[in-house]
């Protein structure tokens, strides 16, 4: 197989895009956890994992596919924030645009006629529906809480609980998800 479609050159894109989004969520766990905010703090740890863990599933397929994977830098990331509001807004707005890469990678397997590039979007997309629902919600109950981040706390505590099963659908990570 070449490396030379615009399906490939778009999956390599996506790949520093996904790094870069693991380093926002990063810059965004350790402001919260400095504000003493640790239910949030971990959410976004793990947001950060997941990201990474995303990158390298496509650097998984790339080289199950004879296809050149590298490893780029990241785009800047944004590290100070006014407000929880303003951090979840800016993860709102990168799910967001993930889900539009995410599309175009697929639309663009698609016209290309990559069957396998198409099969392997598949899981990307109804992941980044989850996403966005989920920052979608946490924005509301922000926005709700106002002041009172207890309630923020609280609710992440409560509704965001991590250490679901993995999904048996997912495709394989480089090196072993972490």
């Amino acid at each position: 197989m070449t490396d030379e479609s615009k399906f490939h050159a778009l999956l390599r894109d996506q790949v520093r895009s996904e790094f870069t989004a693991s380093q926002q969520y990063l810059a965004i766990a350790v402001w919260l956890d400095d504000a003493d905010l640790p239910q949030l703090a971990a959410h976004f740890y793990a947001q950060a994992l997941e990201e990474r863990n995303h990158a390298m599933m496509m650097i998984q397929f790339q080289m199950d596919n004879d296809l050149t994977a590298t490893i780029p830098s990241v785009g800047e990331v944004q590290t100070a924030f006014s407000s929880v509001e303003e951090l979840v807004q800016l993860a709102l707005t990168q799910e967001k645009q993930v889900t539009e890469q995410i599309t175009t990678l697929a639309r663009t397997a698609r016209d290309e006629g990559d069957y396998l590039g198409e099969q392997f979007l598949q899981w990307f997309l109804k992941e980044q529906v989850e996403e966005v629902a989920s920052m979608t919600t946490l924005l509301t109950i922000v926005r709700r809480a106002g002041d009172d981040l207890f309630h923020i706390e609280d609710f992440v505590a409560r509704e965001m609980v991590r250490g679901e099963a993995a999904d048996p659908a997912a495709p394989p990570v480089a090196g072993g998800a972490l």
